[in-house]
């Protein structure tokens, strides 16, 4: 994606657009246009999806790597919590497994379905890709931790029945979440930002590309925001369509938060896929898993608050299927990741074990 010195209009009109999407159906343009109007909400957050890398890439293009991916995972990570947030207060206590099905989601299409897809892409063009080996040990050691502490150990513990946390146990987790998701980043960004540098592409036009003004890219940074609130926005105005089409499908409710986990992943998604294409893995991988760490370390802390306060009971623990591909995806992602270089055999083996977790989803 190449950075001119100005915003496209269409970058810019995406959001816009977007936004009278949203407008129009609380104002009942749905009663007036018809059944027509989900196809208008269905273009307008794939819009909005596609302005979202592209404003992203502009920002990360005026601070440099490790912080431009870091930007982009924060953002689209806060907003997902305002939206489970908002959901649980609106839902009440049957909203209590809701952060847990979509924290759940996200680290599985993050750790097999988008790693997959980047290492297979990158290596079918490249051949055989590289990487600094010790940011991604880093992030897969912390990612690691704060996924078998926050969705596997609340099934074991006795103080109250799993697979909830006692009160105590939930403000603990919560901390413990903070401290590690605070740490890893002050290591990315001040410590050992070293570590999280890609190596540089001496024919990518983007690294070597100026910078873009400062103006342009405070503009881009605010356009970000608006177009991945639309789409936050506009997955949850689909949702009730998209859940009454699975269930007349005969497919699990659970199904529709996988679909929402991944449109609200798009832009990383499809960021993290054009950095692997374009031969940058390390920032393809700090994408990446850098947003399944911003998705628990930032989620679970907000929702335990909510649970605290409300006094409402949070099921954490994930069932014994799901532990099981979590386990084994965490192993798999330490093997495939553990030598510093990747093959088109690492992204076909993520993209089965994704193949498999939708499967058994569909068909538990």
């Amino acid at each position: 994606m190449k950075i001119s010195k100005s915003l496209p209009l269409w970058s810019v009109a995406s959001p816009v657009v977007a936004w009278l999407l949203i407008a129009g159906q609380a104002l009942g343009a749905p009663a007036l246009i018809g059944p027509s109007y989900t196809l208008l909400l269905v273009a307008g957050l794939f819009a909005g999806v596609l302005a979202a890398v592209f404003h992203a890439e502009v920002v990360a293009h005026k601070v440099g790597e490790p912080y431009g991916t870091l930007v982009l995972a924060i953002a689209v990570t806060a907003i997902e919590v305002a939206l489970i947030v908002s959901l649980m207060i609106a839902g009440g206590e049957s909203t209590a497994g809701l952060a847990r099905d979509t924290v759940f989601a996200a680290v599985m299409i993050i750790l097999n379905g988008m790693l997959g897809l980047c290492l297979l892409a990158g290596a079918k063009r490249h051949g055989e890709q590289t990487f600094t080996l010790s940011g991604v040990s880093a992030a897969l050691t912390t990612l690691a931790a704060i996924s078998i502490l926050t969705m596997v150990l609340p099934n074991y513990t006795t103080t109250v029945p799993g697979p909830a946390y006692s009160s105590s146990q939930l403000g603990f987790i919560a901390l413990v979440s903070i401290v590690l998701y605070g740490t890893f980043v002050l290591v990315q960004t001040v410590r050992h930002r070293d570590y999280f540098l890609p190596e540089v592409a001496i024919n990518d036009e983007d690294t070597h590309a100026p910078p873009p003004p400062l103006k342009m890219a405070w503009i881009a940074a605010a356009l970000l925001l608006a177009c991945l609130a639309s789409v936050v926005l506009l997955a949850k105005l689909l949702s009730p369509t998209l859940e009454a089409t699975v269930l007349k499908l005969g497919a699990p409710k659970a199904v529709v938060g996988i679909i929402i986990a991944a449109v609200v992943l798009l832009p990383e998604g499809i960021a993290a896929f054009h950095a692997a294409r374009a031969n940058r893995l390390q920032t393809s991988l700090n994408l990446a898993l850098g947003s399944a760490l911003a998705s628990i370390g930032l989620t679970i802390p907000a929702v335990a608050i909510v649970s605290l306060m409300t006094g409402w009971t949070l099921s954490l623990g994930i069932d014994v299927k799901s532990t099981v591909l979590l386990l084994l995806s965490l192993l798999v992602a330490t093997l495939s990741l553990g030598t510093g270089r990747t093959t088109v055999m690492q992204g076909t083996v993520h993209l089965v074990i994704f193949a498999v977790y939708l499967f058994t989803a569909i068909v538990p």
